[in-house]
């Protein structure tokens, strides 16, 4: 944030990104990242923010091992976005509709060291390679009425910055954190209790337990004649429960006051329209486009355009072969996202890229594939990284439309199931559809099944035919 140092900490050994200005040794003096602001500001107008004029920096004085410095570069009083507002469905189990969720504040600070705390050798260890990177906090107003709606709240924040390419937003990696404030109020009252702050969830579902679990504690708290107290607490995955970290502080604790070696920032009307000018269309335009243009249900469009990597891959595939929209809609939400959950993969990093699943469904639409044999091809090109018609080529996994090959194939299945066959003459149509599936077996799925099932039908009829004319 005030530094050169790369910001791709994660990958790099430790206190190798370190310079002597996030090493906070004497003398060294900030400078502030441009870019890092813009994106601040960026997140502000797609949040329906106000950008003031006026800006500054400030100290956050606090003693921790983590903080190199023994104060953060953050801001207080004049952060770079003010007053927006998010849409949310709302927690139609309260019967709240859709409605908005205040944002108070978006400003830019530095993130802290990582702490490593002691293994048993009686000391911890740090590593200061995230000292300085650049740290975006989105504060929002005490507008959500459950644990749903902070979802919600969530998954839409999340969507914005993925959009923006200002955040991979990837919770497991500490990109994307969520620190939540919680109280209660009885109801029909209009003033909330004392807060707990949350810490420690790294995903959408911990948040949603994490809080599900701290309201009923504060109501069990509060009825069993006890007081809530402001403080930090910590979300316990494997034991699924909140637990006491430290008394919460409050503003005047860290004794702010304006960073020294920074000037104030200004950020005329002019540059704010040329960024506002940037933003992209986000996920709920985008859901109502696919609705409205490409008739995809709303649940299909929202997981389609839910991540802007996925709503982009979906669009060029589209562009590379005039299919179906609904098709390739269920490729990628059915088998493709399957493999890729299973690798924890998001679809930008897809072994099978937009073209080569729009060649794939090519070979469904000209017969040489049917769907169950496409299936298969995608696992190996997925696998692989093959292109759809070597591997057809190489393993031979083409469709059979011979005539008489299936021919072979039908009669063997009558042969070997004369159950199916009376249930077929005695008006059991079903039977068809089994014994077509012995072909396709027999085939090893590769008979081309409209070919399959009318060979079954001519042949069963043929049995039909004969059993008529026994005496």
């Amino acid at each position: 944030m005030f530094c050169g140092c790369p910001a791709d900490y994660q990958a790099a050994e430790p206190n190798t990104r370190t310079c002597p200005v996030c090493l906070g040794l004497p003398g060294a003096l900030p400078v502030i990242n441009r870019r890092a602001v813009e994106y601040t500001v960026l997140t502000g107008l797609a949040l329906n923010c106000r950008i003031p004029e006026f800006t500054k920096f400030d100290r956050k004085n606090y003693p921790y091992p983590d903080l190199m410095k023994g104060y953060q570069i953050s801001q207080y009083d004049l952060p770079l976005a003010l007053d927006g507002f998010l849409e949310i469905d709302g927690d139609t189990q309260l019967g709240l509709g859709r409605r908005r969720i205040g944002v108070e504040r978006v400003h830019l600070e530095e993130d802290v060291a990582k702490s490593y705390d002691d293994r048993g050798e009686g000391y911890s260890l740090v590593d200061v390679n995230r000292s300085g990177v650049p740290l975006m906090e989105v504060v929002s107003k005490p507008d959500m009425r459950s644990a749903e709606e902070a979802r919600q709240y969530l998954t839409l924040l999340h969507s914005i910055v993925q959009y923006l390419g200002v955040s991979t937003g990837n919770m497991q990696d500490g990109n994307f954190r969520c620190d939540a404030n919680v109280s209660i109020r009885p109801v029909g009252s209009q003033i909330l209790g004392t807060r707990t702050e949350v810490k420690n969830m790294n995903s959408f579902r911990a948040v949603y337990q994490a809080l599900e679990y701290e309201v009923v504690r504060q109501r069990e708290v509060i009825e069993d004649g006890g007081a809530v107290v402001q403080e930090t607490r910590g979300w316990i995955e494997e034991r699924e429960v909140t637990v006491s970290q430290r008394s919460k502080e409050y503003a005047h604790d860290y004794r702010y006051f304006p960073e020294p070696d920074l000037p104030p920032l200004r950020i005329g009307p002019e540059r704010v329209a040329e960024l506002a000018a940037e933003l992209p269309e986000f996920a709920p335009q985008r859901s109502a486009r696919f609705q409205a243009d490409l008739a995809l249900s709303g649940y299909d469009a929202d997981l389609l355009a839910g991540s802007r990597s996925m709503a982009n891959y979906f669009e060029t595939t589209l562009t590379l072969r005039d299919a179906d929209a609904a098709e390739v809609a269920n490729w990628m939400l059915g088998d493709l996202a399957r493999l890729l959950n299973q690798d924890h993969r998001e679809i930008d990093a897809s072994p099978v890229t937009p073209q080569r699943l729009a060649d794939l469904l090519a070979l469904v639409a000209d017969g040489t594939l049917s769907t169950s044999l496409a299936k298969t091809v995608l696992e190996e090109m997925y696998a692989t990284g093959g292109e759809p018609a070597d591997i057809v080529r190489e393993q031979g996994l083409g469709q059979i439309s011979d005539t008489g090959a299936i021919e072979a194939a039908v009669a063997e299945a009558i042969a070997a199931n004369p159950k199916a066959v009376a249930d077929y003459i005695s008006g059991k149509d079903t039977a068809a559809r089994f014994l077509m599936g012995q072909v396709m077996r027999l085939t090893k799925g590769q008979a081309q099944p409209e070919l399959a099932l009318r060979l079954v039908q001519e042949g069963l009829e043929l049995q039909k035919t004969r059993g008529s004319l026994e005496p």
